[in-house]
Formats: structure tokens, C-alpha cells, sequence
């Protein structure tokens, strides 16, 4: 939609590919055991590189550090909302459930934040898309579940959250509410379509999380979060790193320019570390 209204004459020219990649096959693991979030990208950026595809989109909360030579991000659309939200069964308030009860998440950031906030809830596994996780809240397999408020707008669903976390109080994924288009490196044509729709400050605001991952080499199996904001010329960024039960809960605030995001990123990481 976005690359259609900045470029109409590409209307009946384009042809969409749908991929399903291994990540979205496995649903009864977690990410941790399976392989990482490369799982929801390399299907995907084999075919680009077989020039099966022409532009690829990812959500930028499931591409992991390294993605493969060849292959860049020239654009990253406006960010939906990179909050996380609570549903429970029967809408009942995180207050009213007793101890035990099983919050279902394959996310060790998510575990680990509500293990810091409800250290007597059961964490269980539970994956798949949103639509699979809200049947089996609905058949019991959990209590609870948290799901990113990008996805429930995007699917009209947002009426379903019991509780919305704002992002201080629980910090997002890398990249959480965000897609990047990815193309070939040398595919000029396709970087200068997507050039008019890439919004700059989600780019920079990305930027400065993704070097929060890079350097703290995190992973699936690395419970952190990371969500930077810009206003002006000032890049904010609140970010954190813990063990999967929510021990070592330690969390940094940092302010820096638009222009040094992966520092800051970088710095916020050395900071963490220090902490830790």
C-alpha cells in the first residue's frame, strides 16, 4: 500500500509472494531450542538472493544481528505501536489470578519482565500466530498471554487487550512495531522505490536498538529489550538485559543525538554490562 501511493504507475506490477518460513511452521517450541529468529527470515532472503523475490518484509523484531552479504535494508516504515499488551482469559485483571497461575510466552524478554513483576506466575510455553494464542488462552493451555499491540491494530484486534504495558514499565523487543523492506545490495532500481516511503526517525530509532543487540550479542536465548525515541535532534533510548527467571534485572536510560544511534545503542550496552 505504501509503495503503491508514492508510486502509482507500479499498480498491476507487482506481485505478491507468500513465504512461509520455518519459524511460522514450529509453534510448540520456543525459538531458543529451534534455531533463533533467523527461523523467520531465512526462507525469505534465500529467495531474494535467488532473485526469486524483488523486496522481502520483515518485522524488524525477528531479524536477527547478522543478516546475510548481499542483502540490505534501505527502508523501514513507520512504526505501529511497539507496545506489548496483556490478554487474559475471561478479561480478568493480572491481580485477580493466584499463584501458579501459567502465563504463556516462547519470549524470554517477556518472561522475564513478568517474572520480575508476578515471580509467583508459571511461565509455559506458547507460540504461534495471534490468532493461535488467543484459542489456546480461550482452551486453558494458559492464563495469560502477551502479544505486540502492532499486530492486534494491524489485525483489527486490539479491543482484545485486557492491559496495555507502556514502555518504560515493560520494555519491547528490538524493532518491535516496525517493518524494514529488505532488497540485494546491488538492486538500485528497487532502493529507489522504496527510498520516498522509509521513515527516518523509526530508521534511527532501529538503528540504535539493533546496536543494543549487536553489541550485547543477543539472541532468542538473551532476555533484553530495547525501544528508542527521537525528538528533534535528541535520540532517547531505554533498554535492559536480565536472566530468563528475572534475576539481574538491569535496565539503563540514555539520551544522545540523532546522529550517533549506534553509539548510543553501543553505549547503553557497555552500560549494562557494567551493571551485570
Amino acid at each position: 500500500m505504501y509503495l503503491l501511493a508514492a508510486h502509482p504507475h507500479l499498480i498491476g506490477h507487482i506481485e505478491i509472494v507468500q513465504i512461509t518460513t520455518t519459524g511460522d511452521k514450529l509453534t510448540e517450541q520456543s525459538l531458543a531450542e529451534v534455531g533463533g529468529k533467523a527461523l523467520f527470515t531465512k526462507e525469505i532472503e534465500e529467495a531474494l538472493l535467488a532473485g526469486e523475490i524483488d523486496l522481502a518484509v520483515h518485522s524488524m523484531k525477528d531479524v536477527p544481528v547478522e543478516t546475510p552479504p548481499g542483502l540490505i535494508f534501505p527502508c523501514v516504515l513507520a512504526r505501529e505501536d511497539p507496545r506489548d499488551a496483556i490478554i487474559t482469559r475471561g478479561g480478568l485483571s493480572l491481580d485477580e489470578f493466584p499463584a501458579g497461575t501459567k502465563v504463556g510466552t516462547a519470549s524470554l524478554r517477556r518472561q522475564s519482565q513478568m517474572l520480575v513483576k508476578y515471580p509467583h506466575f508459571e511461565i509455559v510455553i506458547l507460540r504461534g500466530n495471534v490468532g493461535t494464542r488467543l484459542r489456546k488462552i480461550e482452551a486453558g493451555d494458559a492464563d495469560i498471554t502477551l502479544l505486540a499491540m502492532a499486530g492486534l491494530n494491524r489485525l483489527g484486534l486490539s479491543h482484545l487487550a485486557t492491559m496495555v504495558y507502556e514502555v518504560d514499565d515493560f520494555i519491547p523487543c528490538v524493532g518491535q512495531g516496525a517493518l524494514g523492506l529488505q532488497c540485494r545490495e546491488d538492486d538500485e532500481q528497487i532502493q529507489s522505490f522504496v527510498f520516498d516511503i522509509n521513515d527516518v526517525d523509526t530508521a534511527v530509532c532501529v538503528q540504535a536498538e539493533r546496536a543494543f543487540m549487536e553489541r550485547l550479542e543477543g539472541s532468542c536465548r538473551t532476555p533484553m529489550g530495547a525501544y528508542a525515541e527521537v525528538f528533534g535532534q535528541v535520540l532517547t533510548l531505554r533498554a535492559f538485559k536480565s536472566e530468563p527467571d528475572g534475576s539481574k534485572f538491569e535496565k539503563v536510560f540514555l539520551e544522545g543525538v540523532r546522529g550517533e544511534a549506534r553509539e548510543l545503542g553501543y553505549r547503553a550496552a557497555e552500560q549494562v554490562l557494567l551493571k551485570s
